[in-house]
């Protein structure tokens, strides 16, 4: 096999060029549409009149990114379909974040999820975790940004070009159309991602002898040994890393992060943001789907010339986009649907991001590595005043800064020093049929134990830190006192393993009346500018989540 592809010819760019025109025609559209309703709120949450399906679609292009369009094919090339289990711990992390997470903060009135930190706790908190959110965001975006860009230079595209239309057409249609027009976009741009892998797959399958041929060739290679029980940590996918590892790193991005709550909280009633969260789920399904089966075509295709391994491309993440360019060359046009397919990932993820952070602002090296050491603090953070009404604002503080420290303590020292190739050595790779083309050094005591740890478990040891050393601060300083927390804040789970005893119930409570009206307690800024008495903060209403409506009450008769 030789080491040359084609390149992009003019189909390509104009079938690309089309992704971009819809995308800023959808924020025109918008714009035009909603040009007297001008409010923030209209601007940053659809008016809170968005239903589930456009929503469900949106959560899921957005966090389905091109880095699982370029990575997670070029992950079960090299490793196996054991990615594929991923699809359990997409199904705990919507359960958790539709009954745990997501009702308190719709009930909250929110606009941004770190308002509830300040309701919560205080401003000090709430400012903490806006700023490791931001830093979280503009990091993630870039590398996820660069991580793309560099795949795609195999196809001879534009690097610049393609990084300056990427910006400008997000900002465009973000900035005039707000969430709806996000929403929007990421519907149409679902729909392009689908249509190409299944083009991609149609057209490998074929290539390479059928369905049936690829499946044996993924068995003869390996790549079918998904289910593996063994319990080493240091292993990089085991049913367990990806089973409990992936669920912490994913209800970071999922249970408490801006831009899926904003859109949850966007939907015109609680039943509705819950049915877009199980919805999307069937997306994240389907796509994870077609990408582990698109790495197992791709692994049939190259199975006795492995390219990267030939030095064909310098990357693994150019294996997808040198595959398309290989098995469409002789079809101009299709490629640039591929390529369409991967940027419709990364505009989703950057337009969630520009209005996640938009919306965060106004209000207040690998992609799942970096949100595991900053979404898991901020899962443990959140847990911290949903779960547990004993937490106080210096424990809240406390524990986000442990549980920072400690996550990025074990993904720096894992990016120094990678872990051992025993335990995360890709599967055997050939280079047989190829036309090829023509120290020791000291590693300190870790760096084989807590540095080579699974990449899916930093997100859990910083929520795990963040929390227990929250509680420890917490009992330490003086614990909360319930009477004060308006129950809407919190989400009474004891009730799940109590309730067979009211007293033991009302015990785990913490003194937080849950037995008194379900209120909803709504940031009111312009007293809060005004009184330094946290008692009027909060305009307190009671909330019929059956009716989706508020009742006016007085904090005094509440209490």
């Amino acid at each position: 096999m030789s080491p040359e592809v084609k390149k992009f010819v003019t189909w390509d760019y104009i079938v690309f060029a089309a992704l971009f025109l819809v995308s800023a025609s959808i924020g025109v559209f918008f714009a035009v549409k909603e040009r007297k309703k001008k409010t923030s709120k209209e601007f940053l949450v659809g008016g809170r009149q968005m239903t589930c399906g456009p929503i469900a679609f949106s959560l899921t292009s957005s966090f389905m990114s091109a880095v699982t369009v370029l990575g997670t094919p070029s992950e079960v090339y090299r490793y196996g379909a054991s990615f594929v289990l991923f699809f359990l711990s997409y199904t705990l992390v919507i359960i958790f974040t539709s009954e745990l997470f997501l009702p308190v903060f719709y009930r909250s009135g929110i606009t941004s999820t770190y308002e509830y930190l300040e309701l919560r706790f205080n401003k000090i908190v709430r400012l903490a975790a806006t700023l490791i959110y931001i830093l979280q965001t503009m990091t993630h975006t870039y590398f996820t940004n660069n991580f793309v860009f560099i795949g795609f230079t195999v196809t001879g595209f534009d690097l610049w070009g393609s990084v300056a239309a990427t910006g400008i057409v997000c900002t465009f249609y973000c900035t005039l159309g707000g969430l709806k027009a996000v929403v929007w976009t990421d519907a149409f741009q679902m729909v392009v991602m689908v249509a190409g892998f299944v083009v991609v797959l149609i057209r490998g399958t074929s290539l390479n002898g059928g369905a049936t041929k690829v499946w044996e060739d993924a068995h003869e290679g390996s790549r079918l040994n998904i289910f593996d029980f063994d319990v080493d940590p240091l292993r990089r996918h085991t049913f367990w890393t990806i089973v409990i590892g992936g669920t912490f790193t994913w209800l970071g991005l999922y249970g408490v992060n801006q831009s899926t709550i904003q859109r949850c909280i966007s939907c015109k009633s609680e039943r509705h943001a819950k049915l877009a969260l199980y919805l999307n789920l069937l997306g994240l399904w389907t796509v994870l789907v077609c990408a582990v089966f698109c790495g197992l075509v791709m692994y049939s295709h190259y199975k006795s010339c492995d390219p990267w391994t030939a030095a064909f491309i310098s990357a693994p993440d150019q294996l997808m986009p040198y595959f398309v360019m290989d098995i469409f060359s002789s079809m101009p046009g299709v490629p640039g649907l591929f390529v369409a397919c991967a940027f419709s990932g990364t505009l989703s993820t950057v337009a969630a991001s520009i209005n996640a952070l938009a919306t965060v602002t106004f209000e207040d090296l690998a992609s799942l590595s970096i949100h595991g050491m900053c979404g898991g603090p901020m899962l443990g953070l959140f847990t911290l005043g949903i779960v547990f009404p004993c937490a106080n604002w210096k424990g809240a503080l406390g524990g986000l800064l442990a549980g920072i420290s400690l996550a990025f303590w074990t993904g720096t020292g894992s990016f120094i020093y990678p872990a051992p190739p025993t335990k995360s050595i890709p599967l055997q790779l050939s280079t047989l049929n190829c036309t090829l083309a023509n120290s020791t050094e000291a590693l300190p005591l870790l760096a084989d134990t807590w540095y080579s740890l699974s990449y899916l478990y930093f997100s859990a040891i910083g929520c795990v830190g963040c929390a227990i050393t929250g509680l420890l601060i917490s009992f330490i300083t003086g614990p909360s006192k319930g009477e004060d927390i308006p129950p809407v804040l919190i989400k009474p789970v004891c009730d799940l393993f109590c309730f067979w005893s009211k007293r033991l119930k009302i015990f785990l409570w913490c003194g937080v009346r849950h037995d008194n009206l379900e209120v909803s307690a709504q940031p009111c800024y312009s007293t809060f500018k005004n009184n330094t008495n946290k008692e009027n903060n909060h305009q307190i209403r009671g909330y019929n989540s059956e009716e989706n409506s508020y009742t006016n009450i007085s904090r005094e008769s509440r209490l």
